[in-house]
């Protein structure tokens, strides 16, 4: 059933339904006569929706393909937030892998940043704060000729997220989509404690998590301050969550 048409004022041409109409005194039958007169007050709104703007995955490169501080999430942009101590630590954390790659003697490289389609049927684009990668495995991707970006997940070797105000989106969505990947091993860096107390317990603390990959889930293990990391990829690898904080956390 078709619903009516809203009637307009007439001198306005605006909804009614936008118009509130409050009738005047009611009028003294012994002073004056005729129609009551009519006072017309205007709602005003301070709420205005504007629907977020939905990019393509290319968009989203030529736009934001420059800036690390957004993803692309089905098509709408997200913003990162990253602060100076979240950067220090990836930072902190990049010169160490550089050092255990050259330890294992394979042809890997941390990339810093990169976006990474996941998914052929979604417009998103995914930015691990730290990816290591199959440099052998890239220089056979065609695209990656073209763009510094992995249309194909798999030569990554380990992605890395430095937990920020967002902690949910490291703790829960990347956690599936990056085991839906296939990539092998998975660093949460929550150095501030901030992700809820069913992820990293009870008191809230620093918490640097290792999760690997078997039978396309991700099992995870917790450091705490103080204890060794020890990583599947990287055996020989020297690291504890203090090492790679600055200041170090007491």
């Amino acid at each position: 059933m078709a619903s009516a048409p809203i009637p307009t004022s007439p001198k306005t041409c605006e909804p009614i339904a936008n118009l509130l109409v409050i009738p005047a005194k009611t009028p003294n039958p012994h002073r004056s006569h005729g129609s009551p007169k009519i006072r017309t007050l205007r709602l005003e709104s301070d709420v205005v929706y504007s629907p977020p703007k939905q990019l393509t995955f290319e968009q989203f490169l030529e736009e934001y393909g420059g800036n690390p501080d957004y993803e692309l999430v089905n098509g709408e942009v997200i913003p990162m937030d990253p602060t100076g101590p979240h950067e220090i630590v990836i930072a902190n954390l990049l010169m160490k892998l550089v050092m255990a790659i050259a330890q294992t003697g394979k042809p890997w490289r941390p990339l810093q940043n990169c976006p990474v389609k996941p998914f052929l049927d979604r417009d998103t684009a995914r930015r691990p704060d730290l990816a290591i990668v199959d440099a052998a495995a890239l220089s056979k991707d065609p695209s990656w000729q073209k763009q510094a970006a992995l249309l194909n997940p798999k030569p990554i070797k380990l992605a890395i997220e430095v937990v920020s105000t967002n902690w949910q989106t490291d703790y829960i969505q990347k956690v599936e989509e990056y085991a839906i990947f296939g990539i092998a091993e998975y660093w949460i860096v929550d150095f501030r404690g901030l992700g809820g107390i069913e992820y990293i317990g009870t008191p809230k603390q620093p918490t640097f998590i290792v999760a690997t990959l078997h039978d396309n889930q991700y099992h995870q293990t917790q450091y705490r301050l103080g204890q060794a990391i020890e990583s599947p990829l990287f055996p020989e690898l020297k690291l504890r969550l203090d090492d790679i904080t600055e200041p170090p956390i007491d």
